[in-house]
């Protein structure tokens, strides 16, 4: 085989490999797609569980730019904060190396290549004539079987390379040298936006003779931080959380890079002495093993440093916007979905702002921001969103995305209201002065507070539900029991008055903050399952709210 023929074979491989990858993620993504959101979600309370998550969900799709991406959308939108990302995004980087085990424990021992093809043939005729799930599981296998595909004609390009491309030929084994390999490294995965492929393609090149372990090793070091790249391109004009999460991205990755560039320093010789034994099946291993170290050492010491980490990043890259509208990226608009989830996060930032604002008017001598200066930016903030929700195409939504888009709405309108009842200081001033209203603005302050403290609001709709059974009741006895006082007992006609207008204020606000947990719950609910309507009893009980 000549050089030219060599040279295309191996770059056909690797084009083999990629499209390999991309058919089989895409098809993993929509087997599990769902499910794998759901665990993305999920198990993030801690970083440490957010590791384990973006380990299993990139080993899964074998793609770790897939996992970050879908973390960076997941923070752009809201449904997860910038900390929760981080741990999703470092566990990717150790899922990603599932793809070099594959390929060096089954690409080079076994002649998959020669099943390979009827594979192929398989999978495309379920992608053809299967329903949706067998459509999708055939492309899965489809693209599994063309990855080895990829491996074979990778090796046959480079048997046709074995005299020209030589270790001799690639930097050499100085500290300049290795910089430069790193680059190369860095420079493939950002062009083939996979450092999978650039992997598999070291592994090759590695059992070829044409680069030796520690050429190799350097490479892949250089791959893991061009792997960033494609997580960059996904924070462009996106948020300043999603700006965030690419940039620690990046970070992680360099700072992983340099410890395995310093590892690779001490170890090399050792490394080097102990595969020349075990010939070029040590070396692949080696490399693997390698690949895999580094990744979770780097884990392990950005966890022991995540909060300085944090506060670096954050550090350069600033909160610039309204801290209750960040969310509210006009880029998301082009994914409807995504869009209405962004509204979502923003709605419940708005709510705590108010709900605090309402605890603080409650209270004794309470007051609402003091000079109101924080009632206008929940304000200012409700009238961005609503501007945001006019701008996204509701006609596209669908199933529970429109269920939360509704939802969304129903609470823009009783936050309004509940900022226009919060600014009435002399009502709320009198729920003080009259012992029973005191006591229930104290019941409701409680509520308000435990929703406060809670990690995700909605999970008091329940406790809502019960208070608003007392305050039904609560309405009529006292309304009568006022009216009576200024018939028979002489209490003056306007104190009764101003009396009655503090309860109406009461029940409102209180009947504001219950239907607000209510769809808040409800949108919760829908993040998950789909749900089935309840418009009709939603609507009735939302236009009784005035």
């Amino acid at each position: 085989m000549g050089e030219t023929s060599g040279v295309l074979t191996a770059l056909g491989g690797v084009g083999l490999f990629l499209l390999g990858m991309v058919l089989m993620t895409e098809g993993l993504q929509g087997l599990a797609g769902q499910s794998l959101r759901r665990i993305l979600r999920r198990f993030t309370s801690t970083p440490l569980r957010g590791v384990g998550a973006g380990t299993l969900v990139t080993a899964i799709l074998q793609s770790s730019s897939a996992t970050t991406v879908t973390v960076i959308g997941f923070v752009s939108a809201g449904l997860l904060s910038f900390s929760q990302g981080l741990g999703i995004v470092f566990g990717a980087n150790i899922g990603t190396t599932f793809t070099g085990w594959l390929v060096a424990l089954l690409g080079f021992k076994l002649e998959l290549e020669i099943a390979a093809l009827p594979i192929v043939f398989i999978g495309g005729l379920m992608r053809l004539f299967g329903g949706r799930k067998m459509d999708l599981l055939g492309q899965a296998i489809s693209g599994f079987a063309l990855l080895f595909l990829g491996i074979a004609l990778m090796q046959e390009g480079m048997a046709g390379l074995s005299g020209v491309l030589t270790p001799a030929e690639l930097p050499g084994d100085t500290f300049w040298g290795r910089a430069k390999l790193v680059a190369i490294g860095a420079a493939i995965t950002a062009v083939t936006q996979s450092s999978s492929a650039g992997v598999a393609a070291a592994l090759v090149a590695l059992d070829a003779g044409a680069i030796g372990f520690g050429q190799a090793a350097v490479m892949v070091i250089g791959m893991n931080i061009g792997t960033t790249v494609t997580a960059l391109l996904a924070t462009l004009g996106g948020s300043v959380a999603a700006r965030q999460t690419g940039i620690a991205h990046l970070l992680f990755n360099i700072l992983t890079g340099v410890l395995a560039f310093v590892l690779l320093t001490f170890a090399a010789g050792y490394a080097e002495t102990r595969i020349a034994g075990g010939g070029v099946e040590a070396a692949r291993y080696g490399l693997v093993i390698f690949h895999t170290v580094f990744n979770i050492a780097g884990v392990v010491i950005i966890l022991l440093l995540l909060d300085p980490f944090i506060a670096l990043v954050r550090r350069l890259v600033p909160e610039t916007r309204e801290p209750l509208v960040a969310r509210l990226d006009k880029a998301l608009l082009a994914q409807p979905g995504a869009a209405v989830d962004a509204s979502g996060a923003t709605v419940e930032a708005i709510t705590r702002h108010m709900y605090g604002l309402l605890a603080a008017r409650l209270s004794p001598g309470g007051s609402a921001g003091g000079d109101g200066s924080q009632l206008r930016q929940g304000i200012r903030a409700l009238d961005a969103t609503r501007a945001y929700l006019e701008a996204i195409n509701a006609a596209s939504l669908t199933g529970p995305v429109l269920a939360r888009y509704l939802d969304i709405l129903h609470i823009l309108d009783h936050l309004a209201r509940l900022g226009y009842r919060i600014s009435q200081e002399e009502r709320a001033a009198t729920t003080q002065s009259e012992r029973r209203l005191k006591r229930l603005a104290r019941v409701l302050r409680r509520g308000l507070t435990q929703s406060l403290q809670a990690p995700a609001l909605g999970g008091q709709a329940a406790w809502f539900d019960h208070l608003q059974e007392i305050m039904r009741g609560h309405q009529l006895r006292f309304r009568a029991a006022i009216l009576e006082g200024a018939g028979v007992k002489g209490l003056a006609p306007g104190r009764a008055m101003q009396m009655m207008d503090a309860a109406r204020w009461l029940h409102r606000v209180a009947y504001h903050a219950w239907r607000i947990e209510h769809h808040l719950e409800r949108i919760v609910r829908s993040r998950e399952e789909v749900m089935e309507s309840g418009a009709r009893s939603e609507a009735l009980e939302d236009v009784r709210a005035d």
